[in-house]
């Protein structure tokens, strides 16, 4: 199994193969997920100061804070996964 990664923004990547879903930061749950993860010591903030636009959750729990668009990511996910079906 090879490792794909994604660009989430400012040179910040992340293991396609790890992300389980990528989310709007508006919602009640996500902010409470959020939290939670900041107080497991389990937030990466690669916002760079930015407002927040995309939350990544891992298999391992972790979550991850985007400053671009949850649609944004989704699809350099599918343009990635794409030229990797393609061979490029």
């Amino acid at each position: 199994m090879d490792v794909q990664l994604i660009n989430i923004g400012f040179g910040n990547i992340v293991s396609a193969n790890r992300v389980i879903a990528i989310v709007s930061p508006e919602s009640a749950p996500i902010k409470r997920i959020i939290t939670d993860a900041r107080d497991r010591g389990q937030l990466i903030d690669a916002t760079y100061g930015r407002r927040t636009r995309a939350v990544i959750i891992t298999d391992s729990s972790h979550v991850v804070l985007s400053a671009i668009q949850p649609e944004t990511v989704a699809h350099r996910f599918v343009v990635h996964k794409e030229a990797h079906a393609n061979g490029s």
